[in-house]
This record gives structure tokens, sequence and C-alpha cells, in this order.
């Protein structure tokens, strides 16, 4: 119990559900509706779970439990860990994620109807008397009409700031980037990281974004002729295992190479697969990702014609989210550094 406030805590709480074919009940979330108390919660798990209800006219209980939703006869697994919306129309809507692995937690929307006091999420398809996820439905009525949109996944990076599809791998700081130094780009300054020789994990200043969909490329345009003695730049695909295009200097001299590493080794051993010599430190950076998340690097000095570097390299999810590609720019050294990488863009196509 709290406080009316919500500030203080006025009692030491009390167990109201235990029930252990309702295995790593999680997440609760509560509403009351027409005299009863629910507490909406997923269980069994991240990977295979199922969506339970809980009711009860006290809020203390007893409760009587149902599942709602279930993977059924679907393709759609653990769909649980989500919430109810009531929209303005009557209508019921339930948000959920499906675990896709190196694709991270995909988000659901599905219908509900109410059946004697409890939510029907989705549709019973298979008539067991639960619900399962639909991946089509006539869209919710919420009093107008709107176009079809899609998240933002390319950037040009001619705006005043990032689009929403970035996601930094730590929490961002000003100095670590600029797109108003060189209008038209995205400015990445070298941070220095002391990374065990390239460890990314440990670099913060990662920008990235999420898998958009199963097979897709990436390609990006990197001017790194202002780095300076040990700094990288470069295109990643990130998770608990990566692998990543890097444009480094050393001795004057401007060298590619496909590197990858792991979470797993707790002595870094990021290891350089294959590296060329550049004759500049300008280059176009390519990354195709299949169905099964093989990735194939590449890179080209004219965006027309494309070598192969490095070997194929298998995608992971990283922890508690899936895999993402995206840019970096850092020092793999205590020493700071001045240098930066002009990325002029960054683009995902089918």
């Amino acid at each position: 119990k709290l406080s009316q406030d919500g500030k203080r805590l006025l009692d030491n709480g009390m167990l109201i559900y235990k029930d252990i074919s309702q295995p790593t009940v999680e997440g609760p979330k509560f509403m009351k509706k027409d005299g009863f108390y629910y507490i909406l919660a997923p269980a069994g798990g991240v990977p295979e779970g199922w969506q339970t209800v809980l009711r009860s006219k006290n809020i203390y209980g007893p409760y009587e439990a149902s599942i709602v939703l279930h993977q059924g006869n679907t393709g759609i697994n653990g769909p649980h860990q989500g919430g109810l919306v009531e929209l303005e129309s009557g209508q019921w809507w339930f948000l959920h994620f499906q675990d896709r692995g190196l694709y991270g937690r995909i988000v659901h929307l599905q219908p509900v109807s109410w059946q004697d006091g409890w939510p029907m999420i989705g549709v019973d398809i298979n008539d067991d008397g639960i619900g399962e996820p639909v991946m089509e439905y006539k869209k919710p009525d919420v009093g107008e009409q709107y176009p079809v949109e899609v998240p933002q996944t390319s950037d040009e990076f001619n705006g005043p700031e990032l689009g929403f599809q970035w996601q930094w791998h730590a929490n961002p700081q000003a100095e670590w980037y600029s797109l108003t130094e060189n209008p038209g780009t995205l400015r990445l300054h070298s941070v220095k990281n002391v990374t065990q020789g390239g460890n990314l994990w440990f670099v913060p200043n990662l920008l990235l974004q999420k898998f958009p969909m199963p097979s897709f490329t990436v390609t990006t345009k990197i001017d790194g002729s202002k780095l300076e003695e040990g700094d990288r730049c470069g295109l990643v695909i990130m998770g608990r295992e990566w692998g990543y295009l890097s444009i480094s200097r050393s001795e004057g001299q401007f060298r590619l190479g496909m590197f990858e590493g792991s979470l797993n080794r707790c002595s870094d051993q990021t290891e350089n697969i294959e590296s060329v010599n550049l004759l500049s430190g300008t280059c176009y950076l390519r990354v195709f990702v299949n169905t099964n998340g093989i990735c194939h690097f590449s890179y080209s000095l004219d965006n027309e014609s494309y070598s192969y570097l490095g070997r194929e390299f298998g995608a992971e999810a990283g922890v508690w989210i899936g895999a993402k590609a995206g840019l970096f720019c850092f020092h793999p050294n205590i020493a700071e550094s001045s240098g930066f990488a002009d990325v002029d863009w960054f683009r995902i196509t089918e």
C-alpha cells in the first residue's frame, strides 16, 4: 500500500497470488473494470511464454487465473509482456512482443474482445478457448484514416537531429557527434577507449539501429581522411558476437580491415580477418544480411564495383536485445584524439 501521493510505502505488502503451473509470472499490470480487479502478467518465459490474466472482486484476492493468449498453431512464439489499450471508439487492443532472436523483440498489435468478464486477445483460431495472435486484422478505429507509415531506417544526415531509429550503445554524450560541423554529414568524433585493441563491447559511442527486416543491405559512405594515428571508424553488426569493417590510419597509410570479436572472451581476441590498403580515407562500406543472419561485408571506391572482404559472419543477438547495425569512430588507447570521420549517408535496402 502506498500513500496518496505515491511517495511512501505504508505497509510491507502481501503475497496475493502464487501458482507453480504459471511459472515466471512477471511484469504485472493492474486495472479495474466492471467491478473486477485485473492483473495482466506474462508467464512461461520469454521465448515460449503466454499471457495470463488474474481477476478478483477483492484487491487482495483470492484471484482466479486464465490464459488469454498463447502461440497455439501460429508461428508467433511467446506472445506476451504487453498492455491493454482502450480507444475512444470503445475498441480494446493489446500490444505485445515476440522474441525473434537476433531480430529482437518484435511488437505486435492484437484485437481484444471481452467475453464473460475475460479479455479474449487475438482470435481463438483452433477453438481451444484461448486467443492466438493474428498477423493481419482490420486497423483500429481511431476516428480518422491515416496513410501507411514505416519506421525510419536510412538517414542522409541532412537534418538538425538524428532520426528516431538510432540508439547509442551507452548513455549519449554531446561531444561524440555533430550534425552541424560539416552540414549534410554526420561527424563522429574519435572517442578514446581502452578497448583491448578493438573490443567494441566496451565502446560506448556505437551508433546503432535494430535489424529492420529479415534480409537487407546496409551501405554507407564514410570519409575517414581526418582520422589520427590509431583511430578507427566504420560499419558494424553488433551483438554478443560482432563483425565490422574498419578504416584506420597507421604511419600515414589508410587501411581497411574486416574484424570479428566476441563478448564471451574475458581477454579480448578481436581478430583481423583480412585487410587491404586504401589510397585515401574515403570508402563505401556495405554489409548484406540474409534471412539466417549471415553477413557478407564488402567495400567500394566508387559505389559501383564492390569487393568482398573477410569471410561470412553470423550475427547474434545482444543481451536481452536483438542484433544491430551501425557506425563507430573510436581511438583504442588511453590518449586523447582530435580525429573524426564524416558519414555522408547510411542507406538500408531490401
